[in-house]
Order: structure tokens, then sequence, then C-alpha cells
């Protein structure tokens, strides 16, 4: 779907990180329209216009704030129709919502990415309606520079996808966050605690991304019978606190979502 054409429909951090995915992987620049009143320049050969333009386009990008959705429909469905692949990363607003709004459609997309899109490293989840197995395969292809595609099962997923995938970055900057101020609070300067943590968490991540071990296992060789490593984990696995602590966090965010899907609803 390289050849297509693409307007992005607000372009803030997720909007810009997809966009400078899509570019870092090869996609012309002049093949995206960005459409944001906010927005101070696009990059390089990407046109950017301030109001929604009397033209069609093959692939739609949804990607302002959800409670914009009702704001914003009336004016894109008349852009909207059975050649158009309308993708939305708008959390909580499910297909029958979208489908309301945008009946002409030819296909609708719901997709969950993260700010790692912008660097080609963002697990991607992907749900549709109105797409057939070649269709699909065109929009694998069109996510795969924005790091791993992958899709659901069942809409009813999105909830807790969106809390694991889209929020997780979150949680994991501030187990970042955590591990520096701890060692900060031991005596180690923190500018310097803050750089070991972020390269040990860089690290750690790549090689499990690497490695045909689970995490479980990466941690077990890590830590050896009664060594400092075992220690710290102990207190992690007391009475599965971090367990227990991180399905809370999860189950939070995936409420929420839920929350914002009926509000969409009505």
């Amino acid at each position: 779907m390289s050849d297509s054409s693409f307007l992005i429909l607000g372009c803030g951090n997720m909007g810009g990180a997809m966009l400078s995915g899509w570019l870092g992987g090869g996609i012309a620049p002049s093949t995206f329209t960005v459409v944001d009143p906010m927005l101070a320049e696009a990059p390089a050969g990407v046109r950017l216009l301030r109001e929604l333009p009397d033209e069609n386009f093959d692939v739609v990008l949804l990607s302002v704030k959800p409670q914009l959705l009702d704001d914003v429909a009336p004016t894109l469905t008349r852009m909207i129709g059975a050649n158009t692949v309308l993708l939305s990363i708008l959390a909580g607003v499910e297909l029958d919502s979208l489908a309301t709004r945008f009946p002409g459609a030819g296909a609708l997309v719901r997709v969950m990415p993260n700010l790692a899109a912008a660097i080609g490293k963002s697990p991607v989840a992907l749900f549709d309606r109105g797409l057939d197995q070649a269709g699909r395969d065109r929009i694998t292809a069109l996510i795969q520079p924005l790091g791993q595609p992958e899709w659901l099962a069942a809409e009813s997923d999105f909830d807790l996808v969106t809390a694991l995938v889209g929020s997780g970055p979150g949680f994991v900057y501030r187990f970042i966050e955590a591990l520096a101020e701890g060692a900060t609070a031991l005596g180690l300067d923190r500018a310097q605690a803050e750089r070991f943590a972020v390269s040990t968490v860089e690290g750690a991540a790549q090689l499990a991304a690497a490695s045909p071990h689970g995490p479980a296992e990466l941690a077990r060789r890590v830590a050896s019978p009664g060594g400092s490593t075992q220690k710290g984990l102990d207190v992690l696995d007391h009475d599965g606190a971090l367990l227990r602590l991180i399905e809370a966090t999860l189950r939070s965010a995936r409420d929420r979502n839920a929350e914002m899907a009926e509000a969409a609803r009505q």
C-alpha cells in the first residue's frame, strides 16, 4: 500500500510517531497529507493542512482525541467511501461506533500501537471489519515498518491490549524511574543512576526479544541461588507483590478503556 494516498487526521504524539515510522520505513513523504490545526510543521515533503480537503484518500488514519470524534465525523464522512480503509487508534472507540459514524467506509481497522512506532519497535494490535485475507495482508505490510503487527481474535480483547500495548510504555518508564530513584536513595549520583537504569532495561528488552527463552527463564539465568539478584527477586516475588501490582495496574487501565467504549456507544 506504499503507493496509496494517506490522510492523517490529528498528528499529535501517536499520529506523529506512526508518521515517523512510515517515513523511516521508506514510504514517500508525498504520499501523506496531515490535517492538524495545531501542528507547527510537518516532516519535509509531507503536506500539512489546517482543515480537511475536498478530496478522497485510500487510507485515512483517525488519530484525534476520542472525545473529538463526533466533532470531526460529520466533515470526514464525505471523504470516506467504498475504496477507503479507515484506521482508528482511538482508545475505547469500537468498530460499531465507527461504523455508525462512517457507514460508507470500505473497511474499518482498529489499530493500537505505542510511541515506539517512531523507531519501528512497537507492537501493533489490529482488528478489522470488511477486509478479506488479501486486504489484511496489505494492512499487515503497511503496519510492519512500525514494528510487530498482530491481529486479535476478538475485538473484546482491545481494552486489555490497549492497557498493555498502548499504556504499557508509561508503566515501563515508571519502573525505570523507580530503579533510578531507588539507586539514588541508596547513594548513587542521580544522573548516573538514570543512565544505568535506562541502559539496563534497554539491553534486557533486546535480549528478551532475541532469546528463545521466556522472561521467567531469563530471570532464573541471571539469578544465582543465594546470590544478590535472587535476594532482590525475593522481594519482588514475596506474596506475589509485583504480579499483584501489575495486574491491578492493567485492570485499572483496561476498565478505563471499557468506560470510554461505553461512552462512545451513546
